[in-house]
């Protein structure tokens, strides 16, 4: 016969195992905290350093092979189908292209984007996507100096060994099928890693890293209406979606980038919000340039159940360091992908060459 202090101790039991199931999901301590502001402003950094010792370590740059001459034939006149970095001398050329296959398919290999047959063959869509991406990464740190500095970024900072990497993002559906029974979800309420679990929108790339919606939150005047003026709870509850995947992607807290005494303000904001905004624009300008275009070269295999292509936010690169890799500059060791480069074709020994190339000719 059960006892009531038998029942009692049942019940403290249960409670005790549900309250450390709960805390399961929680940091535990000690925190380490910075402060960057006036004593009481609340303007610190805290972070977990047991989090940043993982951080710190997949955060790591591989060493830099020793630099080519660049002297000699250019790659773009000796082999076929070079249609960016032609102008490289094949030394250059050559290392380039052995550091992308470290950076993006160590364990694929060359095969992952040419065809070992013919290397001058655009059939693989790996190939065509791979060509775009470097002219992509050259648009970064040819345009985008506003957010990436001189610091600026190789296929290394968002693919980290990976042939896809990591951190990428498709269009969520707002109303997937089955719900529609609890009426319209409005894209919220389900737990998702891209707004840590929480019951806010969880398509918060959307809206602002392909279309152009304003980020807005506070209102500036009494029973705010509309526009300028105000905001619907809607649009505040998909910026504080938003915010809270750059916090998360940079490893930050909020007043990294924000004045506490006044989140919207940008007077007495960190300089660091400035950058953050070319950050969001940069993002939204490589999904619309480069990423969806794209969109007819990816096999279905590689699209969101909506159909549309990988793209990219602030984790793609950041990977939970404020700055990707650390601040490493991977980029003063390859100059190639600094600026646009001109095309150099390679020169015709007969009307009919470009058609007809020799069966003994270079292939890439």
């Amino acid at each position: 016969m059960k006892t009531p202090t038998f029942k009692h101790r049942t019940w403290l039991g249960a409670l005790a195992l549900g309250t450390l199931v709960l805390l399961a999901g929680c940091e535990r301590p000690p925190m380490e905290s910075t402060q960057n502001g006036y004593r009481g402003t609340g303007m610190v950094q805290v972070v977990n350093p047991r989090i940043q010792a993982d951080v710190i370590a997949a955060n790591q740059v591989p060493e830099a092979s020793p630099a080519a001459s660049p002297d000699g034939p250019k790659a773009g006149q000796i082999y076929q189908n070079v249609k960016v970095l032609g102008d490289l001398s094949v030394g250059e050329f050559t290392r380039l292209m052995v550091n992308m296959t470290a950076w993006v398919s160590p364990e694929q290999g060359c095969n992952y984007c040419h065809n070992g047959a013919n290397f001058a063959d655009d059939s693989l869509y790996t190939k065509v996507v791979a060509r775009r991406m470097v002219q992509m990464t050259q648009h970064i740190n040819t345009d985008w100096k506003a957010h990436v500095a001189e610091t600026g970024v190789t296929c290394y900072t968002c693919h980290r060994g990976n042939p896809v990497p990591k951190e990428i993002w498709f269009t969520a559906d707002s109303q997937p099928q089955g719900s529609n029974f609890i009426g319209n979800k409005m894209g919220q309420n389900t737990p998702a890693d891209s707004v840590k679990l929480a019951s806010l929108p969880y398509d918060p790339f959307t809206s602002y890293l392909l279309k152009d919606e304003p980020i807005r939150v506070n209102a500036t005047k009494a029973l705010p209406t509309s526009g300028g003026q105000g905001e619907s709870i809607q649009r505040t509850e998909k910026t504080y979606a938003l915010m809270t995947h750059m916090s998360a992607s940079l490893g930050v807290n909020c007043t990294f980038c924000h004045n506490t005494q006044n989140f919207g303000k940008w007077d007495g904001a960190p300089p660091q919000r400035v950058t953050a905004w070319h950050g969001i624009r940069m993002a939204r300008d490589l999904n619309l340039a480069y990423m969806e275009p794209l969109t007819d070269v990816f096999p279905t295999n590689r699209k969101g159940e909506l159909g549309d292509v990988a793209k990219m936010n602030c984790a793609t690169c950041h990977q939970g360091a404020n700055k990707p890799l650390l601040g490493a500059p991977m980029l003063k060791d390859h100059p190639e992908l600094a600026a646009y480069r001109p095309y150099t074709a390679a020169a015709s020994t007969a009307p009919d060459a470009a058609a007809a190339p020799a069966a003994d000719a270079p292939k890439q």
